[in-house]
C-alpha cells in the first residue's frame, strides 16, 4: 500500500473538526509565538537601557528605554488577546485531549495565567511610573515583569515538551490514573525545549530590533540614538545566534532515542545507513530521495554525537506512524539554513568590529540586517513547524493520535474564518499606533500622552 493510500484510508476515518483545528492552531500559535518572544526578550534589553541611563548618565538610552517601554505595552496588548484566544482553544478545538488530560497538564495553565498578570501589573507600574517612582526602584520594576514573562514562557512550554514526552500519569483500564501534574510538569523534555525558546527569543526579537535601526541608519539618521537602538538588541541576537546551534544540537541528540520518526524526518533518512550522511535539500518522492546533496559521515556527527551511530530510517517505521515527511524535513533544514546564516553574520559584525571596521557604515551591512529581523521570524515559524508537525500522527506522542483528541464540530470553520478578521485587524492597528509611536518620536514629541492614569504635571501640581 502506497503513502497516499493509507493517507486516503485515514482520512475517512477523520472527524470532522480535525482540519479546522488544526489550520485555527497553525494561525494561532504562529502569530502568537512572535508576541511571546517580545514578552520574554523586551524587558531585559529595555533593563540594559534603563540601567546606562541611569548609572551612565546616558539621556540617550534613558529615552530608548521609555520609547522601548511603550512598544512593550502595544505588543503585550495585542499579545493578551491572542494569548486569551489560545487558553479557549484548546478545550474547544481539542476536546478530547483536554477531557482526558485536563488534570494532568492544568496546572501550567493555571501558572501561566499568574505569570500574565504579575506581568501586567508591573509593566503597567513601569510604564506610569516614570518622574513618580524613584528612579532605582523604577528600574526594579523591569525584574519581575521579565521573569513573569520568562515564566509564563516556561509554563506552556512545559505543556508542550509533556506532549512530547507525556509523563505524570498512568492508563489503567483505558482510564488515566495515578495523575502527578507536578512530574507532568517538570517533565524531562522541558528544560532543554525551553532554554531553545527561551534563547530564540533572544535572537528574534534582537535582530527585529536591530533591523528596525538599520532601516533608520539607511535613511541618513546615522545618530547616538540610531547606532546604540542597534547595537544593544544586535549584542543579545549575536549572543543568541552563536549559542543556538549548540542548544539545538543537545536537543536533537534526545530526539533520536525519544522520536525516531521525527529526527529520521529531519535527516531525510529514507533508510537506516552506518554512518548517516548529513543530506541538504531533497525531496522523498514515491519513496525515494531525489534533488539531494549528501556529506558523508556528518548526519550520524550532528544527529547522534558518532561517526559511525546510524539515524534509523523511516523503512523501519510504519507509515501510520510517520509525519508528514518532506514539510517537516524542509521547515527543519529552513531553520538551520537562516540560524546558520545569522550567526555567521553575528560573528563577522563583531569581528570586524574588533578590528576597527564600522560595518555601520557600509549600506549593503544595513541591508542584510534589515532582513535578518524577518529572517529570524521564519526560521522562529519554521522551527515549530519542524517540532509540531514532526510530532504527528500524535498530539502526546505514543499515546494519543491527533484524530482522536479533535472533535466532530464542522462549525469550526467559522471560528477559523472569525479568528482571520480579528487577528488581521489586531495585526493593522498594532502597525498603525507603532507606526503613529514612530512619526511622533521622530517630529520631537517623547513624552506622549496616556490614554489614562495622572500626568507627571498634574501630579506635580498636586498638594503634598
Amino acid at each position: 500500500m502506497t503513502l497516499l493510500e493509507v493517507s486516503l484510508a485515514l482520512a475517512t476515518d477523520e472527524p470532522a473538526g480535525l482540519l479546522p483545528a488544526r489550520e485555527q492552531m497553525a494561525l494561532s500559535l504562529g502569530w502568537h509565538i512572535v508576541l511571546a518572544c517580545f514578552g520574554v526578550a523586551l524587558p531585559t534589553m529595555i533593563f540594559v537601557f534603563h540601567w546606562r541611563g541611569l548609572y551612565r548618565d546616558d539621556a540617550v538610552a534613558l529615552g530608548l528605554a521609555k520609547r522601548w517601554g511603550k512598544v512593550s505595552a502595544v505588543l503585550f496588548a495585542i499579545g493578551a488577546v491572542s494569548g486569551t484566544v489560545l487558553s479557549f482553544e484548546m478545550g474547544l478545538l481539542w476536546p478530547g485531549l483536554m477531557g482526558t488530560f485536563g488534570d494532568v497538564i492544568g496546572l501550567p495553565f493555571a501558572f501561566e495565567g499568574l505569570s500574565f498578570f504579575i506581568e501586567a501589573i508591573f509593566l503597567g507600574i513601569y510604564l506610569y511610573g516614570w518622574g513618580r517612582i524613584p528612579p532605582k526602584r523604577h528600574l526594579l520594576m523591569l525584574i519581575p515583569m521579565g521573569f513573569s514573562g520568562i515564566a509564563g514562557t516556561f509554563f506552556i512550554l512545559s505543556v508542550n515538551a509533556w506532549m512530547n514526552d507525556p509523563t505524570g500519569f498512568r492508563i489503567v483500564g483505558g482510564e488515566v490514573v495515578d495523575i502527578n501534574p507536578w512530574a507532568a510538569m517538570f517533565n524531562d523534555q522541558v528544560w532543554l525545549q525551553f532554554l531553545h525558546m527561551w534563547v530564540a527569543a533572544f535572537m528574534v526579537v534582537g535582530f527585529v530590533m536591530a533591523s528596525v535601526y538599520a532601516v533608520g541608519i539607511l535613511r541618513g539618521r546615522y545618530d547616538s540614538h540610531h547606532r546604540l537602538g542597534f547595537k544593544v538588541p544586535f549584542a543579545f541576537a549575536s549572543v543568541a545566534a552563536v549559542a543556538q546551534p549548540l542548544v539545538g544540537h543537545v536537543l536533537g541528540l534526545r530526539v533520536a532515542a525519544t522520536q525516531p520518526a521525527k529526527l529520521a524526518a529531519f535527516e531525510l533518512a529514507a533508510e537506516t545507513e552506518s554512518p548517516s550522511p548529513l543530506r541538504i535539500g531533497g525531496l522523498l518522492i514515491d519513496g525515494e530521495v531525489r534533488y539531494n546533496f549528501d556529506i558523508p559521515y556528518l548526519g550520524s556527527i550532528i544527529a547522534r554525537n558518532s561517526f559511525t551511530k546510524p539515524v534509523q530510517g523511516l523503512d523501519t517505521i510504519p507509515l501510520e506512524d510517520q509525519p508528514p515527511i518532506n514539510i517537516v524535513h524542509l521547515a527543519f533544514q529552513g531553520m538551520v539554513g537562516i540560524g546558520t546564516l545569522l550567526a555567521l553574520a553575528a560573528v563577522a559584525y563583531w569581528l570586524m568590529r574588533w578590528r576597527g571596521r564600522d560595518l555601520l557604515e557600509r549600506r549593503w551591512w544595513l541591508r542584510f540586517v534589515a532582513l535578518a529581523g524577518p529572517l529570524a521570524v521564519v526560521a522562529l515559524e519554521l522551527g515549530w513547524i519542524a517540532t509540531e508537525v514532526g510530532r504527528q500522527p500524535w498530539v502526546v506522542y505514543g499515546v494519543m493520535r491527533t484524530t482522536e483528541a479533535a472533535g466532530e464540530n464542522s462549525g469550526l470553520w467559522w471560528l477559523l474564518g472569525a479568528t482571520v478578521v480579528v487577528y488581521g485587524a489586531m495585526t493593522a492597528g498594532a502597525v498603525v499606533v507603532l507606526r503613529s509611536m514612530a512619526h511622533r518620536w521622530r517630529s520631537g514629541e517623547e513624552d506622549l500622552p496616556s490614554p489614562y492614569g495622572p500626568h507627571l504635571a498634574d501630579v506635580e501640581r498636586a498638594p503634598r
